[in-house]
């Protein structure tokens, strides 16, 4: 059995939580207001890990959240995961999803053709998204509804959350205020 060591830690936008094994990160928890609610969230999907020291590779991913969460452009696609025991049809979703850069959206159903599927696979992303183990280093909140539209966000805060980070990374998704005033009559 695959030994997981765990980490929870803070950030400017709250306790974020990580866990790992041998072969990379296997889990993500996006931030909460308390290391406790963050460590109980952590712990519902991965109850046998344990708290423990991270190698070299996990506190470079923890310095990117902690940057990426105080407004620094940051690049995850890199960082070194463990999607096993995941749907073949998923890791190829969760792929296409770590190439969406910063600061950049696209849709379920883009991704779905992106990978050739029909437009029924819309949904098969969105389930993707939903159980996505490693949200922000897969990240599923760039991943948007049909039209533009914000979506679902299963992390703690929902689609609010997922709102404030796209704004973080300078994506509107409200329309930009006119910019002409008016004349009030």
């Amino acid at each position: 059995m695959t030994t997981h060591q765990y980490l929870i830690f803070q950030t400017t936008a709250g306790f974020c939580g990580i866990a790992w094994n041998e072969v990379g990160i296997t889990r993500f928890q996006l931030p909460t207001k308390s290391a406790d609610s963050t460590e109980k969230l952590l712990l519902r999907r991965l109850s046998e890990a344990e708290p423990g020291t991270p190698p070299a590779e996990v506190l470079e991913a923890v310095d990117a959240v902690k940057r990426y969460f105080a407004g620094e452009e940051v690049d995850f696609s890199r960082v070194k995961i463990d999607l096993e025991g995941q749907d073949d049809f998923f890791k190829q979703i969760y792929a296409a999803a770590r190439r969406i850069g910063w600061g950049h959206t696209t849709t379920y159903g883009a991704i779905a053709r992106e990978l050739g599927a029909g437009p029924e696979a819309a949904r098969d992303v969105g389930q993707a998204m939903a159980k996505n183990p490693v949200a922000l280093i897969i990240p599923c909140h760039r991943v948007l509804a049909a039209g533009g539209k914000i979506g679902g966000f299963s992390a703690p805060g929902g689609s609010t959350s997922k709102t404030r980070m796209l704004e973080l990374e300078g994506v509107r998704l409200t329309p930009p205020e006119p910019a002409q005033q008016s004349l009030g009559f």
